[in-house]
């Protein structure tokens, strides 16, 4: 039986995980509006590469100077969670640059549908009757969405769906990693990141106008992007730490609310009454999955170091 201070201490320590998680939302919405900002400045891989890069040189900073172990080839299965993240990361980058913002968050925040879908596969978990209707309830948000804002760009839905694709694989590695710092997971994953970004940039090659970079403001929207990324980041590894990731992962989801009003705010962007009840089928049956779901975890995931 738990004391009164315990208890008290475990209720604190609840609240702060919501807090920071709420913090993330907001740092990554502001990041997809800054990326959105950029991208109607210039080129989305310049975007991409300053997201990953700013942010591993802030995650490299922050273990190194917290003494955490660094990792590099072991485990291996970190390697998948990375690489599997990179891939996505490119995917979202054009959507964001390419959708509106909350568009494309909602459509990126379809990974309890992915995770739920490769669980049976992969975990041998298959889905009971409620979960397929979420899935089904989902796939209807997906399509709503899709139809009247992503017509002008499918592409750039799909690099959306694609990116929550990615996100998922990456979440099943990260789930059986145990024993590695999370800091040194999100610096290890920023530095494959900044890699696989540096070299789609370097392959573009002519097609990237480096022009825009000569721009001060091109330039401040781009280094908002890296640190509104690595500011919720670190946020959502410290809300993991402090509270049940299955709770604390549903406060998540207010990054698409904060992407709406940046939307609206902004950009001046109206929504059709479909289109929000599509975001609502995604929002919904994900919050509902993210604590059902077969990766949830009840306990905070500590760090060392």
């Amino acid at each position: 039986m738990s004391s009164p201070d315990s208890a008290a201490r475990t209720e604190g320590e609840s609240r702060r995980a919501y807090l920071f998680m709420l913090l993330s939302s907001l740092a990554f919405a502001s990041m997809g509006a800054f990326s959105h900002l950029a991208g109607e400045r210039c080129d989305w891989q310049l975007v991409a590469f300053a997201r990953c890069s700013l942010a591993f040189l802030f995650t490299l900073t922050l273990s190194v100077s917290s003494g955490v172990r660094l990792v590099l080839f072991r485990p291996k299965v970190l390697w998948l969670r990375s690489v599997a993240g990179s891939v996505g990361v490119l995917f979202a980058f054009y959507a964001l640059t390419h959708l509106p913002v909350s568009t494309a968050l909602t459509l990126s925040n379809t990974v309890p549908f992915w995770v739920t879908l490769l669980a049976w596969p992969v975990l041998g978990q298959r889905p009971g009757a409620p979960v397929w209707g979420a899935v089904a309830a989902g796939l209807a948000g997906v399509v709503l969405i899709q139809r009247p804002e992503a017509g002008a760009d499918r592409l750039a839905a799909m690099l959306a769906l694609a990116n929550a694709l990615s996100t998922s694989i990456s979440m099943i590695g990260l789930n059986r990693l145990g024993g590695v710092d999370a800091r040194a997971v999100v610096t290890h994953f920023s530095g494959v990141s900044t890699v696989f970004t540096l070299a789609f940039l370097l392959a573009s090659g002519g097609r990237v106008d480096y022009g825009a970079l000569n721009d001060a403001a091109t330039l401040a929207l781009l280094v908002g992007v890296g640190l509104t990324g690595a500011a919720g980041q670190l946020a959502m590894t410290k809300a993991f730490a402090l509270g049940s990731p299955s709770r604390v992962s549903v406060v998540g989801l207010m990054q698409i609310v904060f992407a709406l009003c940046f939307d609206l705010l902004f950009w001046r962007r109206a929504f059709s009454p479909l289109v929000v009840l599509g975001i609502a089928l995604v929002v919904a049956p994900s919050a509902w999955l993210m604590r059902r779901g077969p990766l949830r975890r009840q306990a905070p995931i500590h760090t060392t170091g």
